[in-house]
């Protein structure tokens, strides 16, 4: 940040963010980078991933 009263005083109000907020939003500005294409393939790979969490690991008969 360029001012570094601004940011002194956000730190005292808001504290130090914690390690898993500090690498969502490095994610984020990762995923923005990528081209339209390459973002459809990360969310189609993650809704992938999060069906197959969802299903059990047996049959339920």
């Amino acid at each position: 940040m360029k001012n570094l009263d601004f940011a002194a005083e956000l730190h005292l109000k808001l504290g130090v963010p914690a390690s898993r907020t500090v690498e969502s939003l490095r994610l984020l500005r990762a995923f923005l980078k990528l081209a339209p294409r390459q973002r459809f393939e990360v969310i189609k790979l993650v809704e992938d991933l999060a069906a197959e969490e969802a299903l059990p690991d047996h049959p339920l008969s």
